[in-house]
């Protein structure tokens, strides 16, 4: 159990965080949170949860990273399902807090983006490809490996939110779309923030055991 209570942890503290500073940059116009502001809150809340719970859990709290660990054989398809239920419990409860403390809020981070829906799913697809590739080569699947795991990840997602924020909202985790989503209403384009996060992570797997044949993928993938 302190595995799930870890994923569900970690989450809540990811989307509570991560779509909390959209959320007061939303009601306050921009004026006490910038964008710059909002990607730095990502990166860093990530970095801190991956240090709190990484020798815990290995500090998923993404569907498309546990799915994607499995796919390369470092963590096993049964707890994956386990994984995904407490991904989703922590990120609606957090998208629910927020719900309570700003109900002036429309969007509450919500993922809707700016491009045309197939420009959107090849980004978004690019950036979980782009954060796993990073993940994968700096964990084992159960736990995170060396101080440096913490901030590598973290960079990237701040790297990418920086960037592609404005464009697509950078979500690159199904839950940290799915959770705003049921809250605000907004689902408009939901199934590219599912589909395209798995897929980009899926095809991160296949390009490390290219790259790095079975050091990558333990068995083969």
């Amino acid at each position: 159990m302190k595995k799930y209570i870890s994923e569900v942890i970690g989450t809540f503290s990811l989307i509570f965080c991560g779509t909390g500073a959209m959320t007061i940059s939303e009601v306050t116009n921009g004026a006490d949170l910038t964008h710059i502001g909002v990607a730095i809150t990502w990166g860093l809340i990530v970095m801190a949860m991956i240090y709190a719970f990484g020798e815990i859990s290995g500090a998923h709290f993404n569907p498309a990273v546990t799915i994607a660990f499995a796919f390369a054989k470092k963590f096993e398809w049964k707890e994956v399902p386990k994984y995904i239920i407490a991904q989703l419990f922590g990120a609606i409860l957090a998208s629910f807090m927020l719900w309570i403390l700003f109900p002036e809020s429309e969007y509450y981070g919500a993922t809707i983006p700016v491009l045309e829906p197939w420009r959107a799913f090849i980004l978004e697809l690019l950036l979980t490809f782009f954060l796993m590739v990073t993940i994968i080569n700096v964990s084992t699947g159960s736990k995170e490996i060396g101080v440096m795991a913490g901030i590598a990840i973290g960079g990237v997602v701040l790297l990418e939110a920086m960037f592609a924020g404005p464009m697509t909202k950078a979500s690159m985790n199904p839950v940290r779309s799915i959770a705003p989503a049921i809250v605000s209403g907004h689902f408009e384009h939901l199934w590219l923030y599912i589909a395209a996060p798995i897929l980009g992570a899926l095809l991160a797997v296949l390009s490390c055991k290219w790259v790095k044949d079975d050091q990558c993928c333990d068995s083969g993938c």
